[in-house]
């Protein structure tokens, strides 16, 4: 093993971070730098490339700067499905990033639904045609700046992840990572290229994308005026396939919930997913020139309910936790947050978020509760669907995010969902996993020095010994289906 370290960015929508990992697979160092986004109409959600790339420039500087060894390689974990475009000339952005949360393009989704394309993007990308996915964002953005699409089709313009992004200002590469390219809803999940079918459908000329690179391509050295100016970035990847790989899952049959801003499961697959699952088909990674599949669910809104409860009671979403710890149940209480409509296994745009079985006789613990609640409902919900979609029976979830440090939510995750959890205590699991591949790709470890890595982590039994009376597990029966009655109502159909 080579001394030096090598640092991880993780890239995600409220924050920024870097760890510094040494050859033992240890983290040495860690460092946070916040990031802001903002919202300038309902549904709409905007950030500045450029403050992106100061706060990654800030976090590498910061663990390389603190680094008593040298650093031999950079691995970057971003988030996904997020859509800009920049001037190949200046370099610069042009207009806004637009968030993978933003469904300023419900309208042009629902119409592209009604005309019956649904089926047939589908088919091509392994994805339900919805907003959330690069393709419409690229398209909007494409409507306000080129209408023509002339700067376009001359290659003036560049349409990027935020992956491709990084790797542009801080090497100088135009490129993007083939797991983020899965996700922009422009990718042939079947023969791994652009499909220039869907880029004429989507309105987007084919021309302005960035050509897709495997998992471990080694970029040209960074050349930034950073202080690792010099290193090569040797791994990049979508946050939560990083999450996946950090997790050690190589092959079929493990899933792991990553739970931020909103929520992804995830397991590989090796057949193709159903249809009527409601979960996407994506792709992992691409190692080693192989190509592996994944399934995915995502969850549009979890840690960012307890977000927006928190400023609506006047507190913190540390006390939000504490006091919702305090009592047995939500009192009846059960909250959708369908702010953004409702992602996987429903993919429903036109859901709206509700509270509903108010009473007198609650409190804030009890609305806290409830939104912790709808984080675990919509866990189970999803891990329902993976049992479809793998064909398996799921008994067991490894779980990782800022969320997973209470131990009172994981256990309430286990117990709706009737499933072991098994947090990972590594705290930075997607800079952890991104790190291993960029080491793995540079020969720091051999794959199997990479699964062999310590990865320490806490189990959460859906059922210990003795817990639980027959009248408190017919309780979650019933708190499950209380959730379904209010679900079809958020969801404006009868229960």
């Amino acid at each position: 093993m080579s001394d030096g370290i090598i640092i991880a960015i993780d890239q995600g929508t409220s924050s920024t971070k870097a760890v510094g990992i040494d050859a033992n697979g240890m983290i040495v160092d860690t460092v946070k730098v916040p990031l802001a986004h903002s919202s300038p109409q309902p549904g709409w959600v905007e950030q500045d490339a450029e403050e992106i790339l100061r706060t990654v420039v800030e976090a590498l500087n910061t663990i390389a700067n603190r680094a008593e060894q040298r650093v031999l390689t950079i691995g970057i974990s971003s988030q996904r499905e997020s859509a800009l475009v920049w001037d190949r000339i200046g370099g610069d952005p042009v207009g806004p990033m637009l968030g993978w949360q933003d469904r300023r393009t419900n309208p042009q989704a629902a119409e592209m639904l009604a005309a019956g394309l649904g089926t047939e993007v589908r088919s091509r990308t392994g994805l339900p045609l919805d907003p959330m996915f690069s393709a419409l964002k690229w398209q909007w953005l494409l409507d306000q700046l080129d209408e023509q699409r002339t700067l376009t089709r001359s290659g003036r313009l560049v349409l990027g992840t935020v992956d491709a992004w990084l790797r542009w200002k801080l090497c100088g590469d135009v490129a993007i990572e083939e797991g983020n390219a899965s996700r922009t809803q422009l990718y042939n999940i079947n023969s791994g290229t652009w499909d220039q079918e869907l880029c004429g459908l989507f309105n987007i000329p084919y021309e302005c994308l960035a050509p897709i690179v495997p998992s471990d391509a080694i970029s040209s050295p960074v050349h930034a005026g950073t202080a690792v100016d010099g290193v090569p970035i040797a791994g990049v990847m979508g946050d939560s396939h990083a999450a996946l790989f950090g997790h050690g899952v190589r092959v079929p049959g493990s899933v792991k919930a990553t739970f931020g801003t909103g929520s992804s499961i995830m397991g590989l697959a090796d057949k193709d997913i159903p249809e009527g699952s409601g979960m996407a088909h994506t792709i992992a990674w691409s190692i080693a020139g192989i190509r592996q599949r994944a399934f995915e669910g995502n969850i549009l809104s979890s840690g960012a309910t307890v977000a927006w409860l928190a400023e609506v009671m006047h507190c913190t979403p540390d006390v939000l936790a504490e006091e919702a710890a305090t009592v047995q149940s939500s009192r009846g209480l059960v909250m959708v947050p369908a702010f953004s409509g409702l992602g996987a296994p429903w993919w429903d745009d036109a859901a709206t978020g509700i509270i509903c079985g108010l009473g007198l006789g609650q409190r804030r613990p009890h609305f806290g509760r409830a939104a912790f609640e709808s984080i675990a409902h919509q866990i189970a919900d999803v891990l329902e669907s993976a049992d479809e979609a793998s064909g398996q029976y799921i008994d067991r979830v490894l779980a990782d995010g800022g969320p997973t440090r209470n131990d009172w939510l994981m256990g309430l995750v286990a117990r709706l969902t009737g499933r072991e959890v098994i947090r990972a205590d590594v705290t930075e699991l997607s800079a952890f996993g991104v790190a291993t591949l960029a080491g793995q790709t540079l020969g720091v470890w051999s794959p199997e020095e990479v699964e062999a890595l310590y990865r320490p982590h806490t189990s959460f039994n859906p059922t210990p010994v003795g817990a639980y009376s027959a009248a408190t597990i017919d309780t979650f029966a019933a708190e499950r289906e209380r959730w379904r009655e209010a679900l079809a109502r958020a969801r404006l159909r009868p229960a």
